[in-house]
């Protein structure tokens, strides 16, 4: 630190000093990583997702020494480690829970994000890195989904994939590559086994890593999004900033005793939660001759399957007309350079002529991707001049409310059996949410923004 004496540590630690960074680390990141002072509720949700991914691995390890990735016998094990193993019991149901509450955490760490502009300059790279954590995320959730080898794991895998076929020229060649057979078999039970314990899980772990480090390369954003490197003192410290260890340690340990009071009431006391944590079909072994009268993904992957449920082919010639106004809009409106302006014109365009040209189907699995890989451009399709909503016009407020609000109702459309009311409203939700990104470079600008602070507000508790 500036103007400070550097102490060399002696004895053990001065031994390992010298031979890997052990308190150089643990002061970058912790007692000398100094995070503004005004975190609030929404901050602690990073930490929880970190707590929840060691959750999830060490008890992920446990039940691997007692599963059998195979066809005849997965469906076995698991009710072996329910009714056997010492317990067993309690060790799924922690997974099981640990699954639905990752992605709640991660939900929340997600909207606290979009809330307060932590995407915005210079946190690209962090929010890509996250975006691509809950890729990667869904990715695990999906292939352990087909490992209990019940009856809704094996049709909503069966589904799901299928949907690769909808894919022109190369979709029926890929959806059999990835199961490995015609059909969902032991081939696709060992494929999914191999990803969600060892190569996602590597992934995610090297994601996380890659994501904490350009979090505290650039420092974390607050509620204000003032940067708090504006303001230092004598010793380059900043002066709304405090030391992450030992305040926010402590901070954090009473996010996870809250969370962890909740964790355990739903694992002892309704691990099913009605069947969004498990559904109740998955109670019973796989039967590739029995179809579910309703087959629906977990609750997390609701909203992005209720999109895909509501591109049908009339929704298309909606599609395809907001992309045609799209176009007219940057070729009269946009204040792009003429080149870019020509280029996007010709993209919505032809996008447009391609929605009626290619089967719906595809395009409803382009719109449940495209939900997630849009996150992705967020730094750039945000235009607002301040990046927190504390300082945005309550109208933009309001916009984010409905958004919210949107995305609850879809969730709930896609638990649902399909029908023609169901889809209305899930067709007109879907056009809230991609036009919410879409036209978010235009709509970010207007509206009456207040003063942003020099310094963060803070008002000690």
């Amino acid at each position: 630190m500036a103007g400070e004496k550097t102490v060399e540590t002696t004895g053990l630690m001065g031994w390992l000093d010298r031979r890997f960074p052990v308190t150089s680390t643990y002061k970058a990141h912790l007692s000398e990583y100094y995070a503004p002072k005004n975190f609030n509720f929404w901050y602690f949700f990073g930490s929880l997702a970190l707590l929840v991914l060691v959750l999830q691995i060490v008890t992920g390890i446990f039940l691997v020494m007692h599963y059998k990735p195979d066809a005849e016998r997965a469906f076995q094990s698991v009710e072996y480690i329910m009714r056997e193993v010492p317990w067993g019991w309690l060790v799924r149901y922690m997974h099981s829970t640990g699954a639905s509450m990752f992605f709640v955490v991660v939900y929340m760490h997600m909207l606290r994000g979009l809330f307060y502009g932590s995407y915005r300059k210079p946190r690209e790279l962090v929010w890509i890195f996250g975006v691509a954590i809950f890729l990667c995320l869904m990715g695990e959730a999906f292939f352990g989904y087909l490992l209990p080898w019940g009856q809704m794991s094996y049709w909503g895998a069966q589904v799901i994939v299928n949907l690769f076929s909808a894919i022109p020229f190369i979709g029926p060649e890929l959806s059999i590559w990835i199961r490995g057979d015609y059909v969902v078999s032991d081939a696709t039970l060992n494929r999914f086994f191999a990803f969600h314990v060892i190569a996602i899980p590597l992934v995610l772990v090297g994601l996380v890593a890659a994501h904490l480090v350009a979090l505290h390369e650039v420092g974390s954003n607050n509620p204000d999004g003032v940067d708090i490197k504006k303001h230092k003192d004598r010793f380059g410290r900043p002066l709304d900033g405090i030391p992450f260890h030992p305040f926010y340690t402590v901070h954090d340990i009473m996010g996870v005793a809250g969370f962890l009071l909740i964790f355990a009431a739903i694992v002892f006391f309704g691990p099913e939660m009605g069947g969004y944590f498990l559904e109740y079909n998955n109670f019973l072994p796989a039967d590739p001759l029995k179809t579910p009268p309703h087959i629906a993904p977990v609750w997390y992957f609701t909203p992005f399957y209720s999109m895909l449920r509501a591109t049908t082919d009339q929704f298309t010639w909606v599609l395809a007309g907001a992309a045609v106004l799209g176009a007219i809009f940057v070729a009269l409106k946009s204040k792009l350079p003429t080149l870019w302006r020509i280029f996007f014109t010709v993209v919505l365009v032809g996008t447009a002529v391609l929605l009626r040209l290619i089967d719906a189907k595809f395009w409803g699995v382009v719109a449940m991707g495209g939900a997630v890989v849009i996150l992705f451009f967020l730094p750039w399709l945000d235009h607002c001049p301040v990046k927190s909503i504390r300082y945005r016009p309550t109208w933009h407020k309001a916009f984010y409310g409905i958004f919210i609000v949107n995305f609850l109702i879809l969730g709930f459309l896609g638990t649902q059996p399909p029908s023609d009311a169901y889809n209305l409203t899930s067709q007109i939700g879907t056009l809230i949410y991609l036009g919410f990104f879409f036209v978010m470079p235009v709509w970010s600008r207007l509206g009456t923004f207040k003063p942003v602070p020099e310094r963060v507000t803070f008002h000690p508790h």
